[in-house]
């Protein structure tokens, strides 16, 4: 694409250099630079782009697009400068990949808790309905049955217009999306055009980076703000913020609550640990989900896919045929006649979602023990919050290491301890090694009791020192439960 052209969706603040020169790629990392790239410098969380501009230029950039200008510039390289180099970013790379959300329905799911279940389920059913169809998920990137793994919730711009790109060319219908709080604060979803949005819940979540709720909420309310006044947005009655989130949008605002009227109207009729009986619209459908909080996600799925067009009756059939995604409350039976459950759970009102699921199956039949622990290098003060959640709502608690990052695991267990009282730790132990923790739950569990393995859900590794090890509570849990028969 001509340069002159490239940029014509942005307005720079100065140009240097010609613009009739072709451009063959885009990058906001240098080491990815090629002859002929133009190279887009950003101040970055971890580092500032502009420090690599040379590097860039060394690398084969013609043009570089920067908000600040070098001391020293090359007569041969053309310097484009914005006042907003994370906005104008989303909006080149949108352009350069030939604007796919012209091209397709993109839906984004946004909120602490369920993005992940929502986005996957309606990638599901929708493919369930004969139509080619694009994810971009915490767990796997999809275009249509192509999985693409990824690394970060919400991909950078060029990595994301790429995708959406490839999802438009090889004819996908649909997009679903989860829209992360640092992505809308990073601007890394700036030019994309959305038909959809769905807010779930807000939680406390991600405060080193937010530093405080506020901060967080006006993330999130962002997205909706932002959002054309074609779209639809769809909101959770049953979170205080849910009107919140859609006070200043220009779309059409729809709702979903288990307990209000709301345009999507549900209710948990039946509840056990193999599934629920609901009722959506005034319809009874049986799930294969567990929990008040996963009701609430599967109305977020039957609204926004009764948004995009399809009938009542035929969501509900699909609904009905679904299943868990992969470490959302994904269940393993023990032969010993106790459950072992997997879920994401990573936050105080993820874990006591969770664990009151378990508590209004089990009815007082059966004990909870739950292993648990909390995330290096992240908010630490979730971590007295989530153990005494877990220890109030348990029977026994393992208080474990999850990902440690560049913390000491001993440090983040103590400081998940700090939150117990006297009587809270004489039911806890603390075991640093997560395999020897889930070991030990499955010794302790008898017939009867539930074991909840939280934090990791799908994740298939530990992060320890920078350094990723395999580790996968499914495996383990499979490996344990396959000697005990």
């Amino acid at each position: 694409m001509i340069l002159s052209e490239l940029i014509r969706c942005i307005s720079p603040l100065e140009i240097k250099g010609r613009t009739d020169k072709e451009i063959t790629g885009i990058d906001i990392d240098s080491r990815q630079v090629k002859e002929g790239h133009l190279f887009m410098a950003m101040h970055g969380t971890q580092t500032d782009g502009h420090k690599y501009i040379p590097t860039a230029i060394t690398q084969g950039a013609t043009a570089i697009l920067c908000e600040t200008l070098p001391e020293t510039q090359e007569d041969a390289v053309t310097y484009i400068v914005v006042a907003d180099s994370e906005e104008a970013v989303g909006k080149v790379a949108t352009h350069f990949y030939g604007n796919p959300t012209s091209k397709l329905k993109l839906v984004g799911v946004t909120g602490t808790n369920g993005k992940t279940t929502i986005a996957t389920l309606l990638y599901n059913i929708f493919r369930g309905f004969g139509f080619k169809v694009g994810l971009l998920s915490t767990v796997c990137n999809y275009i249509d049955d192509e999985a693409i793994p990824t690394d970060h919730t919400t991909p950078d711009p060029i990595t994301l217009n790429r995708l959406l790109g490839r999802m438009a060319d090889e004819g996908c219908a649909y997009a679903f999306m989860e829209v992360s709080s640092h992505s809308i604060a990073q601007k890394r979803i700036a030019g994309l055009t959305f038909d959809g949005g769905i807010f779930t819940n807000l939680t406390r979540d991600h405060l080193d980076y937010h530093k405080t709720v506020e901060n967080y909420l006006k993330a999130k309310k962002k997205f909706f703000d932002d959002m054309p006044k074609e779209a639809f947005s769809l909101t959770n009655l049953d979170d205080k913020n849910g009107m919140v989130m859609v006070q200043n949008t220009a779309s059409h605002v729809h709702t979903y609550s288990l307990r209000t009227l709301a345009d999507f109207k549900g209710k948990v009729l039946e509840s056990h640990l193999e599934g629920m009986l609901l009722e959506f619209n005034k319809r009874e459908l049986a799930v294969h989900f567990l929990g008040q909080f996963n009701a609430s996600n599967l109305l977020a799925v039957f609204g926004a896919a009764v948004l995009l067009g399809r009938s009542e009756e035929e969501v509900l059939v699909a609904l009905s045929n679904l299943h868990p995604v992969a470490g959302r409350l994904e269940t393993f039976h023990s032969p010993k006649g106790y459950t072992a459950t997997v879920d994401y759970a990573h936050t105080p009102d993820a874990l006591v979602n969770v664990l009151s699921s378990i508590q209004g199956v089990l009815n007082g039949k059966g004990r909870i023990i739950t292993v648990v622990g909390a995330g290096g290098n992240r908010d630490k003060g979730k971590r007295p919050i989530m153990a005494k959640e877990a220890a109030r709502r348990s029977d026994r608690v393992i208080i474990t290491s999850d990902n440690p990052r560049f913390e000491e695991p001993q440090d983040i267990i103590n400081d998940m301890l700090a939150g117990l009282d006297e009587s809270d730790m004489q039911k806890t132990l603390s075991i640093a090694d997560r395999k020897e923790a889930i070991r030990t739950a499955c010794m302790l569990a008898q017939k009867g009791d539930v074991i909840l393995v939280a934090g990791k859900g799908h994740e298939d590794y530990q992060e320890i020192k920078g350094v990723k090890h395999h580790f996968d509570d499914r495996e383990v849990i499979r490996e344990i439960m396959s000697k005990e028969g």
